[in-house]
């Protein structure tokens, strides 16, 4: 049974600022959520840019108290469907599924908690580690030589695998993947991704201007929202597309795969809906043979990697490994999968006091 829950405003430092096409920050604004029921306690967090939406987000999740507590914590779908419709009047995407996300993670890792076992097992692991790329850097505000330098610390951290921002100045995009690939060699896999920054023709001319790098996709060339030009680019290109990460809920996925805009679905935990939607995008992904790569929240999507069998990477962002107690292992550019019992990852809250944001 779900007794209480609490929330931590929290705003973490990044160790650089970043740069993409569309965002520049120096911090993540995290609300951490922990669940209580009668057997186990359970965790989650979502994230803003931005400190005033991260407030947002946090009475967003409180308003939800209602619909989960004293109900019983392994209806977790009964749950997430009853979320679902609380929120109708708001709307079922934005802030309101962030928040339904924040609750599903939680009492999922409760759910775990409480069985001592790890989601993995209860998802059906399929694997022990995964493909991880690095994606804590390769700003566009970086030289070549800062881009070179990064890239070749993210290989002696055990990655086998970069992510480079583009924005669609040919000319300087193709020059800046073109030094990395001469450093890096062959063995090492090179993504771009343009945050939705070019045009449709834009698009197809900088695939085409970054393919001699053996670039491994291209991600969210265009606006999201724009799946016919999405579609075009994907025919277009000589690089494969991934996309899927701004859409939220598997009606979202499915009509990125209808569309057949994507070679590689990226979803997004925070924007999916949480652990339960994660899981039915995957079954949906692999029944219509595209392949998933998670986006960012790398701790808690392991536990679906572990159990899908169409997942093919994670992306590995560094900005939560404080939130917690020990953070993601890599071996020879694979995450391991944690075997602590639900996520595998817990709170480091002794360190929130830190942290800890009031506005």
């Amino acid at each position: 049974m779900i007794a209480n829950a609490t929330l931590d405003v929290l705003r973490l430092p990044l160790a650089k600022p970043m740069s993409t096409a569309i965002h520049r920050t120096d911090a993540v604004y995290c609300v951490a959520l922990s669940v209580e029921t009668d057997r186990a306690r359970g965790e989650s967090f979502v994230f803003s840019l931005n400190p005033d939406r991260a407030m947002a987000l946090r009475y967003m999740i409180q308003s939800l108290l209602p619909i989960y507590q004293n109900q019983d914590e392994q209806q977790v779908q009964t749950l997430w469907d009853a979320a679902m419709l609380d929120i109708n009047p708001v709307g079922t995407q934005g802030f309101a599924v962030s928040a339904i996300s924040a609750w599903d993670t939680a009492v999922w890792d409760a759910i775990g908690h409480s069985a001592d076992q790890p989601l993995a097992d209860l998802f059906g692991r399929q694997r022990d580690r995964i493909s991880a790329y690095a994606s804590s850097g390769l700003w566009l505000n970086q030289s070549i030589d800062q881009l070179i330098e990064e890239a070749h610390g993210f290989v002696n951290q055990g990655f086998r695998a970069v992510k480079l921002r583009v924005d669609g100045r040919i000319a300087r995009d193709q020059a800046r993947a073109a030094a990395l690939r001469s450093s890096l060699g062959p063995d090492i896999e090179i993504l771009v991704d343009a945050n939705q920054s070019l045009t449709e023709d834009n698009a197809i001319a900088l695939a085409h201007a970054l393919a001699p790098s053996q670039i491994g996709w291209l991600e969210e060339p265009v606006l999201a929202a724009d799946l016919d030009a999405q579609a075009r680019v994907k025919a277009a290109s000589p690089i494969p597309i991934a996309s899927g990460e701004t859409d939220y809920t598997a009606r979202g996925m499915a009509r990125i795969l209808a569309q057949d805009c994507t070679d590689v679905l990226m979803p997004d935990l925070q924007r999916i809906g949480g652990l339960s939607e994660m899981r039915r995008v995957s079954a949906m992904a692999e029944a219509a043979g595209v392949p998933i790569s998670t986006h960012i929240f790398t701790e808690y999507s392991l536990s679906i990697a572990a159990a899908s069998a169409g997942c093919i990477s994670v992306e590995h962002v560094d900005w939560f490994a404080d939130l917690f107690q020990a953070p993601i292992q890599i071996e020879q550019g694979q995450a391991l999968l944690p075997r602590g019992a639900g996520t595998g990852f817990r709170f480091a809250r002794d360190r929130f006091a830190d942290w800890r944001f009031n506005h």
